[in-house]
C-alpha cells in the first residue's frame, strides 16, 4: 500500500551555521558595538543574552533572517519568556522543535479522519505514517495537512507507492 511519513526535523548543523552568522553580524554592526549580546546553542536550546529588550528584539530579527537564509523555518523556534539576568541583562531560551509532539499528532490524526479521506494515520513515536490505497488520496492528505496552518515546519518523507 502507498504510504508516506509526516516528520518535523530541524538540521542542527544549519542552525549552527545561522548562529555563527549572527555572531559575526553582532561583532560588525554599529548598534551592537560595546554590547554584551551573545547567542549560543546547547543541544536543542538556543540561549540569547542581551543588554535590554530592544537588543533582544533585534536579536530575534537577526535569528529569523539568518534562519531563512539557511533555508530553515523560523517556526521551528519556540520562544520562552524572557527573564532577567545578572547585570541588568535579559536572557531568553529558545527551544528548537524536533519531532511532532503528542498533542499535535493527535490533532493532525483527528483532522485527517474528519476530512473523510480514505487514508489511515498512525502515530509512530514522534512522526506520523499515512497509508492509503490510492496515491491521489495521499496527495489530498498532504494538501489537507498543509492547509491546517500548523506553525511547526513539517516534512513529508518516504513517499512510497
Amino acid at each position: 500500500m502507498p504510504s508516506f511519513d509526516i516528520t518535523s526535523k530541524t538540521d542542527v548543523n544549519e542552525v549552527d551555521n545561522a548562529l555563527n552568522g549572527i555572531t559575526r553580524e553582532i561583532g560588525q554592526r554599529f548598534d551592537f558595538k560595546g554590547s554584551g549580546c551573545t547567542i549560543e546553542r546547547n543541544d536543542n536550546e538556543i540561549t540569547i543574552l542581551a543588554d535590554d529588550d530592544l537588543k533582544l528584539k533585534q536579536m530575534h530579527e537577526l535569528l529569523k533572517v539568518h534562519f531563512t537564509r539557511r533555508k530553515l523555518d523560523p517556526g521551528a523556534c519556540e520562544f520562552k519568556t524572557p527573564e532577567k539576568a545578572s547585570g541588568n541583562k535579559v536572557r531568553q531560551v529558545i527551544a528548537i522543535k524536533q519531532g511532532i509532539e503528542k498533542e499535535l499528532a493527535k490533532k493532525i490524526v483527528k483532522e485527517v479522519k474528519s476530512s473523510k479521506l480514505k487514508v489511515q494515520v498512525a502515530i509512530q513515536g514522534d512522526e506520523l505514517r499515512v497509508t492509503g490505497k490510492k496515491i491521489d488520496d495521499l496527495q489530498a492528505a498532504i494538501a489537507h495537512v498543509k492547509g491546517m496552518g500548523i506553525e511547526q515546519p513539517l516534512q513529508y518523507d518516504n513517499f512510497r507507492s
